[in-house]
């Protein structure tokens, strides 16, 4: 008698799991696993040399850079639920996916959907191969929050359209070869006359002017449009249309930054684990410390949560839906549970929790100022890939159902 279908296909899965994780650990070269942070610190931009070369070029030629996406754009061709034991396994392996990025996670999933067969075919297996790398053109001095109100100009000239206007807070950009813009193509109307334009970053009028953040890193810049010739062929959907482009970008964003990135920086053990090291045990054999003991078991229990409502989202995946309002309810979580863990890992540290740069290395260890840093930029969580303001309306009206009241 034959098995059921759902106990072959878990058995399946099992083994195409086993799989993953043995390829992945025959093909990530050796050097490079006491390099992991190196990497992370280095996104967007790939660092350099022969051995990250070569585990490019090994994923790339897998088609597991985006085991997801369809082999005639350079994917794996995999289903869904294979392609996210793809990137469970990067994360089981201690390693990481070396085609992560914004053409990845945002620009290729929508160009899948909206993107026509041209464009796919020029852009997808470049990001699938990790040969162009891209930023994201959304936020301007005066349309951060009311991103709708961007005032960047693409003018019709024709055969071309004429961009010109600034972009803020550009992740990557230094770095990127592409932009994926939102710009204004009528006057009149507010979201319904913005449009999505592909913009190469080495054309003529673009500039990129570094911002540099307190760690002295400069992860985004200004960027400056000043008559930029962009062809006709690079709007994405129809012309006045890009907005509902835009937020369907976004939704992938969100999902990325939930399901898709490193969940934790610096000392990543359990944190009873660290507390036990740094604060050390009563007669009890408990926490000495009982309201930080009560904290931290309060904010293990939420990070415990965090990881079943993630799991949530991978079973939508899993199910054949795609990114949904649901992932602005776990941006949000995400963000202040990553915030409170390492607010309470820097107090946990004390006075090891001070530390800031290369010169402190021979008083404090790389986990402790690597938690530091974490400290200070993932402030940044409840700002990027929209607020938590932005986010708490998405789910009050779209998720609450409840409406605006004069």
């Amino acid at each position: 008698m034959n098995a059921p279908a759902e106990i072959e296909d878990t058995a399946r899965l099992k083994a195409f799991r086993e799989e993953a994780n043995a390829w992945i650990r025959a093909n990530f070269p050796e050097s490079l696993k006491s390099k992991l942070e190196e990497y992370y610190q280095n996104m967007p931009r790939y660092p350099d040399g022969p051995d990250w070369a070569l585990w490019k070029e090994r994923v790339g030629n897998k088609g597991w850079g985006t085991p997801g996406w369809p082999k005639a754009y350079g994917g794996g061709g995999l289903s869904t639920v294979e392609a996210r034991i793809v990137q469970q396994a990067y994360l089981d392996c201690g390693v990481f996916n070396p085609m992560n990025g914004m053409g990845t996670t945002m620009l290729g999933p929508t160009l899948l959907e909206h993107g026509n067969e041209e464009q796919k075919k020029l852009h997808l297996p470049r990001i699938s191969r990790g040969e162009k790398r891209w930023c994201q053109g959304y936020s301007e001095p005066g349309a951060g929050s009311d991103l709708a109100s961007l005032q960047t100009r693409a003018e019709d000239k024709g055969d071309h359209y004429l961009v010109n206007g600034q972009k803020i807070w550009t992740s990557g950009s230094r770095f990127a070869d592409w932009c994926f813009c939102l710009v204004r193509t009528d006057t009149r109307v507010k979201q319904e006359g913005i449009s999505f334009l592909l913009i190469d970053m080495k054309a003529p009028g673009v500039e990129v002017r570094p911002i540099k953040t307190l760690s002295g890193e400069s992860p985004f810049s200004e960027v400056f449009f000043t008559d930029v010739k962009v062809p006709k062929e690079n709007l994405v959907g129809q012309l006045n249309k890009g907005w509902s482009i835009a937020k369907r970008l976004l939704q992938f964003e969100r999902n990325a930054t939930n399901t898709g990135r490193r969940q934790l920086a610096g000392d990543t053990r359990p944190m009873n684990e660290i507390a036990r090291e740094y604060i050390g045990l009563d007669e009890n054999g408990r926490l000495a410390e009982p309201d930080l003991r009560q904290r931290i078991i309060k904010h293990m229990m939420e990070f415990q949560s965090l990881k079943l409502m993630q799991q949530r989202m991978l079973d939508e995946t899993k199910a054949g839906q795609g990114p949904s309002e649901f992932t602005s309810v776990a941006k949000n979580a995400r963000a202040r549970i990553q915030q409170d863990r390492e607010e309470l890992l820097v107090e946990i540290f004390g006075q090891q929790g001070l530390g800031w740069g290369k010169s402190n290395g021979d008083k404090y260890k790389a986990t402790e100022l690597d938690t530091t840093r974490a400290f200070f930029s993932n402030k940044a969580m409840t700002i990027f890939s929209g607020t938590t303001e932005i986010q708490n309306n998405i789910i009050a009206k779209r998720m609450l159902g409840l409406l605006d009241h004069q």
